[in-house]
């Protein structure tokens, strides 16, 4: 069926936080990791949230993110028809404030993610208020996550040096000035490759602003940036304070890397001439005994099991963040 708007988003949300799971958001800026999410997804009976960045639809678009977001919002849109899950699109790390006023007027996202964290906290609630306001102008439904405190590591051209975590009296101001719909906050994870590292979550100070925003009448859905390196066992203790949103993008870059990387290393001469034979690709070999092996190396080979490994990296995230069996939309 067609993806969903911020109005459908808002009944899955509601039910992660009655039912303690949450939904893995994923990055995608290409067809073949999108297809195998919505596979993965499709075989566990779990809705599905996507994820662009603005770096994203501009690859999509050849350096043009609005050509870039309405292709990959058609694409999202064409093959989410063959599945019986929701399926929706949140706008990750948006800064470019006349690229989310486009997106608005698009009505393609179900959701859009204001970043203005690396702002001191006024400059923030301000900017992050403009957004809301403009949905509201527009009478959209689109929902809007803005975040309060800093995360250590790389999010798309903006690197923090430091981890500034989140106040919980301070997310409570945060939420009443912006009237943000869902709120991202730092609570020690890393964005970027988490190599060699104990990340020290605090899922205590999740807990504290969970309970904080709830003494002042707000049942606002947390999110978790910054998960790749994040183990099963430390999610699940995050998915109980709140956390109904937990960003994956780092990892599905690798994983369509390193499986094209064993797909072709396996049969490297089928690829590269062997020792001895010149490297004649300019003329397509015509002049040696040897050629590559288009049973290999045909791109749709490689993507095939690029869809495959992410549909199974996605069908266990599934089950390690609790939406599996939690559609509302079969």
């Amino acid at each position: 069926m067609p993806f969903y708007g911020g109005e459908e988003l808002a009944t899955v949300y509601d039910e992660a936080l009655d039912e303690g799971f949450g939904l893995i958001a994923s990055n995608i800026a290409e067809p073949n990791i999108m297809m195998g999410l919505m596979e993965g997804a499709d075989r566990m009976d779990s809705d599905l949230l996507l994820q662009m960045s603005g770096g994203a639809c501009r690859f999509a678009g050849d350096g043009d993110a609005v050509a870039g977001l309405k292709a990959m919002g058609n694409y999202i849109e064409t093959i989410a028809e063959r599945y019986d899950i929701g399926v929706f699109l949140n706008m990750d790390h948006q800064t470019d404030l006349e690229f989310i006023e486009q997106q608005i007027e698009l009505d393609i996202p179900s959701s859009i993610m204001i970043d203005a964290s690396h702002e001191p906290f006024d400059e923030n609630v301000a900017t992050s208020r403009e957004v809301v306001e403009m949905v509201e102008a527009a009478g959209s439904d689109v929902l809007i996550e803005a975040e309060l405190g800093q995360i250590k590591g790389v999010e798309d051209e903006i690197e923090a040096e430091e981890a500034f975590y989140t106040d919980p009296e301070q997310a409570v101001e945060f939420v009443d000035k912006t009237g943000a719909d869902l709120l991202a906050i730092s609570v020690g994870t890393q964005h970027g490759v988490a190599k060699g590292k104990d990340l020290e979550l605090r899922p205590d100070l999740a807990n504290d602003i969970r309970q904080a925003l709830r003494d002042h009448g707000l049942d606002t859905p947390l999110v978790l940036h910054g998960s790749s390196g994040v183990q099963p066992d430390q999610l699940q203790e995050m998915l109980k304070h709140g956390i109904c949103k937990v960003n994956k993008d780092t990892r599905y870059q690798y994983e369509y890397t390193r499986t094209a990387y064993d797909r072709y290393t396996e049969e490297p001469n089928a690829i590269a001439p062997p020792e001895g034979v010149a490297d004649a690709r300019d003329t397509f070999f015509n002049e040696t005994d040897w050629s590559p092996n288009k049973d290999v190396f045909d791109p749709r080979v490689a993507g095939r099991d690029i869809r495959e490994r992410i549909a199974d990296v996605h069908a266990d995230l599934t089950e390690v963040s609790g939406s599996a069996g939690q559609s509302l939309f079969k």
